[in-house]
């Protein structure tokens, strides 16, 4: 099993393919792996929002991560997202997730009944004690509807098991620098958002970026410069991403957008997404085309 500490840098969060019947699309989805690869990403996430992760069944996952572990170098770390409404569930989706290969589960609280901050601290404990991965908590109250303090963030990663935490509560970047300077540093602190404000986290000390998976070739030397302390020419490249990135974070038809682009881009064949994502409509997608005509693509 791939270190948990393996998990930085950028890490995109592949969209699921699917046929239009909706049936997945395993040839599309190796093309997508290979896409990333050829990008040069430090690893892969699976089953997360932008994955229409909550469309998925167990049989689907299993195949997914199997697909994605065959076409990863061995090394290239798997994250997992882990999505349940009970502790039980997410300790079964973890083991799975640890069977087929994965290195790390990202995990959202339980949701459907908000649970108090001592029910959280026991959930994480518990599934990072039973679920066979290091545990990446998911700090993701726009979809979830639960919050997560920074001292709380800060009690779970003192927990056995529970390696690192994604932030994604919006402002991104001062939460993000805030629990980077409360928590050791061995805890890896990541942001998601589709990497809206990845520079200023970055610049707070941001270990790596999970953003949606249909620009990391256009992502990466945004972030070698940003390395390289140019930011200068930093920012010029990510501002250029930046219409394409806001278009990739609009609520219901996100995947939609994900998979044109990919599909413009010959990644992946069909544009079908699961209800409820919905597709988007002809007026948004002819703005689309002419933000991927202004990047070239």
């Amino acid at each position: 099993m791939t270190r948990s500490t393996d998990v930085h840098g950028l890490i995109p969060v592949l969209a699921t393919p699917f046929h239009a019947d909706g049936s997945l699309d395993p040839d599309s989805l190796r093309r997508l792996v290979a896409f990333s690869v050829e990008s040069g990403v430090d690893g892969v996430a699976v089953f997360g929002f932008a994955s229409e992760g909550f469309s998925l069944s167990a049989v689907e996952r299993a195949k997914i991560l199997d697909v994605v572990r065959h076409e990863l170098p061995p090394t290239t770390p798997v994250v997992a997202g882990i999505s349940a409404t009970g502790t039980a569930d997410a300790i079964a989706q973890s083991l799975a997730a640890a069977e087929g290969g994965a290195s790390v589960g990202m995990v959202i609280p339980p949701y459907m009944v908000k649970p108090s901050p001592a029910q959280i601290v026991d959930f994480y404990g518990t599934v990072a004690a039973e679920g066979g991965l290091p545990v990446m908590v998911q700090d993701a109250p726009g979809s979830t509807g639960v919050n997560l303090p920074v001292s709380l963030i800060v009690e779970l990663s003192k927990l056995d098991g529970v390696t690192s935490v994604k932030v994604e509560t919006q402002p991104t970047a001062p939460k993000l620098g805030a629990v980077v300077e409360a928590t050791a540093e061995d805890f890896l602190v990541l942001g998601g958002q589709n990497a809206l404000f990845v520079l200023e986290e970055y610049a707070r000390g941001a270990a790596g970026t999970m953003p949606a998976s249909e620009f990391p070739d256009l992502l990466r030397p945004v972030l070698r410069a940003q390395a390289d302390c140019e930011h200068a020419a930093a920012r010029a490249a990510f501002n250029r991403l930046l219409p394409l990135i806001r278009f990739g974070l609009q609520p219901g038809i996100a995947w939609s957008i994900h998979k044109h682009v990919l599909h413009r881009r010959g990644v992946i064949a069909s544009t079908a997404v699961r209800s409820p994502a919905a597709e988007a409509d002809p007026a948004t997608l002819a703005a689309l085309a002419d933000i991927l005509d202004d990047l070239g693509l």
